[in-house]
């Protein structure tokens, strides 16, 4: 069938590790399906549980008793996100190196101005 092998992408917003804020559940992926032209019903969608973190998850759709496809489920929080997803970038671990980075940044801002605000006494004040 043309369905085996697809990837959807599905647009959701997460916090700074990745955590969506919702979850993405069969019913999602139904509708995500049916705009790109495939009908599926909801008990079709074989998804122990509902997906909660960015990136790609295969998830099994059950066509017919004895016939099952894989599509992809590519979760993120862009379109150009999805698209490094999709290249193979790890959005998690990006997220994870930005967030250090910028915790550095932080740091070394911080003791700069601490630097400036250096409070040795500069002679007797009286």
């Amino acid at each position: 069938t043309d369905l085996d092998g697809t990837t959807f992408v599905i647009i959701r917003q997460s916090g700074a590790t990745g955590q969506l804020y919702g979850s993405v559940a069969a019913r999602d992926i139904v509708e995500v399906a049916g705009e790109n032209g495939h009908k599926l019903k909801r008990e079709q969608v074989r998804l122990n549980a509902p997906i909660k973190s960015l990136g790609l998850h295969e998830v099994s759709i059950r066509l017919h008793a004895e016939v099952s496809v894989s599509i992809t489920v590519n979760v993120a929080r862009s379109a150009d996100e999805a698209e490094r997803q999709e290249a193979g970038e790890n959005v998690i671990d990006t997220l994870a190196t930005e967030a250090q980075a910028a915790d550095e940044e932080q740091a070394i801002a911080m003791a700069a101005a601490a630097a400036e605000l250096d409070t040795s006494p500069e002679g007797d004040e009286e």
